[in-house]
């Protein structure tokens, strides 16, 4: 069986010299110290290499290794490209089409940068539920003891009050709700500026036409970075298209195609409707090493970065023990 670890990274960065050095992230020294460290230990493959392993029988490193970078921040461009180019490894980024398009910071990224700017998440929490109570009778909000038992769990990278603002405003309350908490909390305590933050924040489609005209890989992470499996499929169908079509005007011409999950969420409709449109694998954020099978190809499981050593002093075997013991998805 032809195996593969897929690597998952977000935000790249000198995070003390940035305004938010709360953001959860790699900085970039320890990026270069990681990439160091799998250079000594694996054989980095590109996402051609693994269609062809899954769908041609082809061979495939026994330590095969193949880094992803999902949601396609600045960090990746400026940060990431030219370490990469560098060293000729190729990286597989999957940017918010919707972000890089329109300009609009998404309400995955306010909450990022919502909790980034606060010192305490239970103060945060108790003014998420005075903006609850103001709303409840106009969205026909549930208590604030019902959303908490359903949404602050437990979370290897998180703490409950954490994971539940997270989870909370991206996908428990009604759509409008969240939206109105989100923009709120974003004004307060990050910027007025929605789009000069956005500029900031996301590639533009030049910086992407860049990346992949000097050979890195550019794939679907849907078109507005939703929780797909909380929709219908008619709506599955029409995110996955924009952002098909979102590729097409990148000038991506990959067939099959790559999808990554937004937040690792998917379901038998969503798959049905990949398959349909060639998809040739797709991503999610179950923690495991990846077996690459055509029966496996479009649930494919990745690693998360902190997984992964940062000083290069680990055993493998011991991070690599750690988390397949450890199969809970992280929420990023």
């Amino acid at each position: 069986m032809k195996t593969c670890t897929i690597i998952m990274y977000h935000y790249v960065r000198e995070l003390p010299f940035t305004r938010y050095p709360k953001i959860k992230g790699l900085l970039v020294s320890q990026f270069k110290e990681q990439l160091d460290y799998l250079s000594r230990h694996y054989e980095f493959v590109t996402i051609g290499d693994c269609l062809k392993a899954i769908y041609e029988d082809a061979d495939l490193p026994s330590n095969a290794v193949l880094l992803t970078f999902d949601d396609g921040y600045s960090d990746h461009f400026e940060n990431v490209f030219p370490i990469l180019k560098e060293r000729k490894i190729q990286g597989c980024f999957f940017p918010q089409a919707k972000a890089v398009q329109e300009r609009n910071v998404l309400d995955v990224n306010k909450i990022h940068f919502v909790l980034a700017s606060t010192d305490d998440p239970a103060k945060m929490k108790q003014e998420i539920f005075s903006l609850m109570d103001e709303l409840r009778s106009k969205y026909n909000l549930a208590s604030q003891e019902e959303y908490y038992a359903k949404y602050a769990i437990d979370d290897r990278f998180d703490t409950k009050d954490i994971l539940f603002i997270k989870l909370l405003l991206q996908k428990g309350l009604p759509e409008g709700a969240r939206q109105e908490i989100a923009n709120r909390l974003f004004k307060k305590y990050v910027s007025v500026d929605e789009k000069a933050f956005a500029n900031e924040l996301y590639m533009s489609m030049e910086q992407l036409q860049c990346m992949y005209h000097e050979g890195m890989s550019i794939g679907s992470h849907g078109y507005s970075h939703i929780w797909m499996s909380t929709v219908s499929a008619k709506e599955q169908e029409k995110d996955v298209d924009m952002s098909l079509q979102f590729l097409k005007q990148l000038g991506v011409n990959g067939h099959p195609w790559v999808m990554c999950y937004p937040f690792g969420s998917y379901n038998d409709s969503l798959i049905s409707i990949l398959k349909k449109r060639n998809c040739g694998l797709a991503l999610t954020i179950k923690v495991d090493i990846a077996n690459l099978t055509p029966a496996n190809a479009l649930t494919l499981e990745r690693l998360d970065t902190n997984d992964i050593p940062k000083n290069g002093k680990a055993e493998i075997n011991h991070w690599t023990q750690k988390v397949l013991k450890d199969k809970e998805s992280a929420i990023l």
